[in-house]
């Protein structure tokens, strides 16, 4: 058996399954897998050689389909080379021999596709008359349209094959080693909770524990050691912020966050008015809520530490995982049996890693692998309500992967600002599925409360988030910024977005340096908010439906990145561009918390 076979972990949980990692490689000696990368190799070159030079003159004689079903070939077995090597390490960032072969791996996959980067790059050399017509007589050529569409956006900002190319090998020491090392350092990272050391995953956990003991004695433990390393995280964030600012002056870009904006396939002023909209809202929201929630607490303010505390009526319920299974496959069967059909392989088939473990990232992700393979999930599950609501969340983004696969490597990658629609509806059904079956007052208030806190931490914080990151990534232009001026930042954004309710103890400035966004994807956090308000208007528009949602919901999901995300929307009659649309989406939590007020127990 190999050392990615599935295994389940038993614990007060139940039996927890382990990734099987077999599907994709039996090993990394395996010779599949050192096939699969020298084959990798020579499909680079030839495709280099095929194709170097020649792909105007192919685009114009009618040629250029073979081109692009043989990159798209490629780009699945990189891929999935790609993907095994960092979920091996995602199981164990400490293990030094996995940590060695995804960084051998990567190496590896950098060099060969620098041999294919000039692809695109001469793609967008192409007159768009050229271009035109091939897709005009070609049928097979014009299912790439909405590929070709994205490319041809990013022309502006391409730059000389040579700098290309050196901004390509370079990324393995520039952004890409940094990421590691960060990856890294929080995985080692211990804290010393009342004499207790633990991991950042189960010290996290603890600040939304009952006791508040122990949540201050968290939050503590977690401000002491993120200061005592805080020169390495200013130093990162610094390195990794005139990274990104040299990368977007040689290319042009006018806005710090233009380059995320064009991956994610939305326009700025898209983002501009969901930034603007969530923090209009500021006062109805966070502000609201939490000045509520220190009064549940008999306090004037809630300290730091009480942000996420469970409130005193809260349910304590601890859910095993058949619990949690059963709560959500429920859920999502009653939406659409389909959807419930395509979910059903995650749970027997080694496509879940559910058990918290030492040197495991932090956190919970779906990883899309490649088409050709299946997606694979991981969490950290500790039994309560918002695991299980994790839960619901990754398992539509695996959905949502599946469903999308048909579309190809090229056409099945989701922009950020959909990628996170299937997730958080799947979050949603499951809510309102415990939420229906729920009569006990004080049951409900404690469901509604978590659910408020999940979607102030969804779409409030979160743009606080974004407008932290702005603020960092601005300043850093003019000069590299001390780790007190980051605090600043963190503190000032902090205070904005979740008001006097709130006391920013000593010791919080320092909170920023633990979020992974921040290193891994700069401005990748508005999706969240971007798809918590985009589903709430979704989920508004099917409680009005008639019937055929569900499937009209299903079809959203199969088209993967092949549409925009306003021809998507636009047979829910819903615009992004339209200042209502955030307005229906924000509107929804307000109502919610007005539930919450009705429903508190007295």
């Amino acid at each position: 058996m190999s050392d990615t076979a599935a295994t389940t972990g038993h614990n007060r949980f139940g039996d927890l399954p382990v990734w099987d990692l077999d599907d994709l490689y039996p090993g990394p000696d395996s010779e599949a897998f050192k096939s699969d990368l020298e084959r990798a190799r020579r499909d680079a070159e030839r495709f280099e050689a095929d194709y170097k030079g020649e792909l105007e003159a192919l685009t114009r004689d009618g040629q250029l389909i073979e081109a692009m079903r043989r990159t798209e070939e490629l780009g699945d077995l990189t891929g999935k080379l790609g993907s095994y090597a960092f979920l091996r390490y995602a199981q164990d960032t400490a293990g030094p021999d996995r940590a060695k072969f995804m960084g051998d791996v990567n190496e590896a996959l950098t060099a060969l596709s620098t041999r294919i980067l000039f692809f695109e790059l001469e793609l967008n050399r192409i007159p768009d008359a050229v271009l035109e017509e091939a897709l005009g007589k070609d049928e097979a050529l014009a299912r790439y349209r909405p590929w070709f569409d994205e490319l041809r956006k990013a022309r502006p900002y391409q730059l000389e094959d040579r700098i290309e190319e050196l901004f390509h090998d370079k990324s393995v020491t520039a952004f890409s080693a940094w990421n590691r090392l960060f990856d890294e350092t929080m995985a080692s990272l211990r804290f010393d909770v009342d004499g207790e050391t633990l991991n950042l995953e189960s010290t996290l956990h603890l600040l939304s524990d009952r006791d508040e003991a122990k949540r201050r004695s968290a939050f503590e433990a977690l401000s002491e050691t993120l200061h005592k390393n805080a020169r390495l995280f200013s130093h990162i964030t610094n390195v990794l912020a005139k990274d990104k600012e040299i990368s977007d002056r040689w290319r042009g870009y006018g806005d710090i966050a233009d380059s995320r904006h064009l991956a994610n396939s939305v326009e700025r002023e898209v983002v501009d008015a969901l930034e603007t909209a969530v923090r209009d809202a500021y006062p109805r929201l966070s502000h609201r809520y939490y000045k509520m929630k220190a009064k549940w607490f008999g306090k004037e303010q809630l300290d730091s530490w009480d942000r996420n505390a469970p409130l005193p009526t809260s349910d304590e319920r601890v859910f095993n995982w058949d619990e949690a299974r059963e709560t959500v496959m429920n859920a999502y069967g009653r939406f659409s049996p389909k959807l419930a059909e395509v979910a059903e392989p995650f749970f027997n088939s080694g496509w879940i890693d559910a058990p918290v473990g030492e040197g495991k990232l932090s956190g919970a992700f779906a990883h899309p692998t490649v088409p050709s393979a299946h997606p694979y999930l991981m969490l950290n599950y500790l039994g309560r309500s918002r695991d299980v609501m994790t839960l619901a969340h990754e398992l539509g983004h695996g959905v949502h992967q599946r469903l999308a696969a048909a579309q190809g490597p090229l056409l099945a990658n989701t922009p950020l600002t959909l990628a996170e629609t299937a997730s958080v509806f799947g979050e949603m059904l499951t809510f309102r599925s415990l939420l229906d079956q729920t009569t006990d007052r004080n049951q409900r208030f404690a469901l509604l409360s978590s659910k408020v806190e999940d979607m102030l931490n969804t779409v409030v914080r979160q743009i606080a988030f974004y407008t932290f990151e702005r603020k960092v990534h601005t300043a850093r232009r003019n000069g590299e910024l001390r780790l007190e001026e980051i605090n600043g930042f963190w503190l000032d954004v902090q205070r904005e977005s979740l008001g006097d309710g709130v006391r920013l103890n000593e010791g919080y400035d320092i909170f920023w340096a633990y979020v992974p966004h921040f290193i891994h994807s700069p401005f990748y956090v508005y999706a969240y908010a971007f798809g918590d308000c985009l589903v709430n208007s979704l989920y508004a528009q099917y409680e009005k439906a008639e019937d055929g949602f569900a499937e009209r919901y299903l079809d959203l999901l199969r088209a993967g990145g092949s549409k925009h995300h306003s021809e998507l929307l636009q047979p829910f009659g819903l615009d992004a561009k339209d200042p209502d649309f955030w307005s229906l989406g924000l509107s929804m939590i307000e109502r919610l918390i007005d539930e919450l007020e009705a429903t508190q127990p007295h």
